[in-house]
């Protein structure tokens, strides 16, 4: 998986899941049913999610 070497990049939802070990077909329910409070930014109408976003989610043990 490539990742862009800055402080805080902005991960595709392939490189989430992959990260997340789920599939990308779960980021895209968790945010169309707000089941899941994992927070992403869309950057026109592409979805992405910050990597120090991803990175809380799994310390906090992917809280719902």
């Amino acid at each position: 998986m490539d990742i862009p070497n800055t402080p805080n990049p902005l991960l595709t939802t392939d490189q989430a899941a992959d990260i997340l070990k789920v599939k990308p077909s779960t980021l895209v329910n968790w945010r169309c049913t707000k089941r899941v409070a994992l927070p992403f930014v869309r950057v026109g109408r592409a979805v992405r999610y910050r990597q120090s976003e991803i990175q809380a989610f799994i310390e906090r043990g992917g809280a719902v």
